[in-house]
């Protein structure tokens, strides 16, 4: 290469580093902006995730720390605990005060708070599911059979967690209703699906027994 050559190269190479230079030297802040908000946010999302999971601990103490006690104290210590904005975790402790409140015999607390539950559109809907059919049980014998067989239709119908227990408790409010031969074709259904479990199936298969009819339709 000859020195000509070699100094318009030198040029070049300067010429590009000077460009760069004014480039860096324009709009090199967004470049570090850039660098701040990537660093930023990751700091904060590490915070929050720290902060979720303090906030689950202290919870999870909490409630493990008011099981200690009689059912009282412990209806007590659960209603204290702070549920915060998760909504899982405030579907749990209202199930948790729930069954508080009905080991203090103190039924119509317990209804209420399984109420609140199932009407709690945050809440997830297995949550609601079975906040609902606890009141429905809760309210056997207290309220009306038909009006307990629409609210567990929906629950029986809608493909949900607990759909088989609800078709249970239907049979059973047919049979409060004096129906024997609809509540033994709702257990026949019971005993036919493919999901029920095998206590299920056998409470179902006992009870169409009981009420004098077979396990077949033949």
């Amino acid at each position: 290469m000859s020195d000509q050559d070699s100094f318009i190269n030198e040029v070049s190479e300067e010429v590009r580093k000077d460009r760069l230079y004014r480039l860096f030297k324009r709009y090199g802040w967004i470049a570090a902006l850039a660098i701040v908000v990537i660093v930023g946010g990751a700091s904060w999302n590490e915070w929050r995730k720290a902060q979720a999971e303090a906030s689950a601990q202290s919870a999870g103490d909490a409630i493990l720390a008011a099981f200690d006690g009689d059912a009282e104290t412990r209806s007590a210590a659960l209603a204290e605990i702070s549920t915060g904005d998760n909504a899982a975790r405030i579907a749990i402790l209202s199930l948790m005060r729930s069954e508080a409140a009905l080991a203090s015999d103190d039924r119509a607390e317990a209804v209420a708070l399984l109420e609140d539950l199932a009407s709690d559109t945050n809440a997830p809907r297995p949550y609601r599911d079975l906040a609902t059919l606890k009141a429905v049980i809760l309210g056997s014998g207290t309220t009306d059979p038909d009006e307990r067989i629409a609210r567990l239709n929906a629950l029986a119908l809608g493909g949900g967690s607990f759909r088989l227990l609800a078709a249970e408790q239907i049979a059973l409010a047919e049979i409060e209703k004096g129906d024997a031969e609809t509540a033994i074709a709702q257990l026949r259904e019971i005993v036919a699906d493919a999901e029920t479990s095998q206590d299920l199936r056998r409470r179902a298969s006992q009870l169409i027994v009981a009420l004098g009819g077979s396990l077949t339709t033949g």
